[in-house]
């Protein structure tokens, strides 16, 4: 498959299709690299976004989120191999988090074919792992990763767990209730390494900004507002204290969230 940050052949036009131009370099690293049953497209609209009401829409998910725990997987691995210097105990942090994601992969491979799925079945999305290796730092990829995106992960899972419980699936919510632990360890461990890197050399706030601005402005290139719009999870703020964030992010989450919630008040379905 043609990589998506290689110019256009001469003597063609741009495509005008937005899910058809190539992704903007300076906010992608190249994607990882995936076997032959994979169909790997950089954007949603490329995706099978089928309908919550859709017989396959729960194999979909899953499928994809198979993915996207081995792209944490992969993120962790490129932290240990591009900054060999870090301290001992934030590379203890992330080979542990190298386990659980392999092990996170695992678990959703089984669900997914115990659904009667296959691995290849649906289109997947590297985004996650083409934002986060492309930030240049320690600080800029543990602020993507683990404070940001997993850290939302913490808010999606923990309302996927209540939803089940309600219900009536107890073995679909304790299955996701093992990973919400272990998404908290990850959260959290890179919550004391930031904080303590910003006491020490407190203009790593400004790399932090930095790397959010271009990691927000490469999330909008990939999702659009069709794989945004709707979507709201409630701020779980126990699962967020306990994972490092003080009381007063807590709140400020919560109130960008409920700002940014549908008018029913509804999350979406594992979306």
């Amino acid at each position: 498959m043609r990589a998506s940050t290689l110019p256009d052949e001469p003597g063609t036009a741009p495509d005008p299709r937005p899910e058809r131009r190539p992704l903007d370099p300076d906010l992608f690293a190249v994607s990882p690299a995936r076997d032959p049953r994979f169909r790997v497209v950089d954007r949603w609209l490329e995706c099978e976004n089928l309908s919550a009401n859709d017989p396959l829409h729960h194999v979909e998910f899953t499928h994809r989120q198979m993915n996207e725990e081995m792209n944490g997987l992969e993120c962790s691995a490129r932290c240990l191999a591009d900054f060999p210097e870090a301290d001992w105990e934030l590379r203890m942090g992330f080979a542990r988090q190298c386990w659980d994601e392999a092990r996170h992969v695992r678990m959703f491979r089984r669900r997914l074919e115990g659904l009667g799925g296959h691995v290849g079945q649906f289109p997947v999305l590297n985004f996650q792992y083409r934002i986060i290796a492309r930030a240049e730092t320690l600080v800029g990829r543990l602020t993507i990763q683990n404070r940001t995106f997993e850290a939302g992960g913490l808010d999606a899972v923990s309302w996927v767990v209540r939803e089940a419980r309600n219900a009536g699936d107890p073995e679909l919510a304790d299955f996701f209730e093992s990973q919400l632990a272990d998404e908290i360890l990850h959260v959290r461990f890179a919550n004391a390494w930031l904080r303590r890197t910003i006491r020490e050399h407190p203009r790593e706030l400004m790399e932090m900004g930095k790397a959010m601005t271009r990691a927000a402005k490469a999330f909008k290139e990939v999702m659009g507002k069709e794989g945004t719009d709707g979507i709201f999870y409630p701020t779980d703020g126990a699962s967020r204290v306990e994972a490092g964030f003080t009381e007063e992010e807590v709140a400020l989450d919560a109130e960008l969230a409920t700002r940014n919630a549908p008018r029913d008040g509804d999350g979406p379905a594992f979306r």
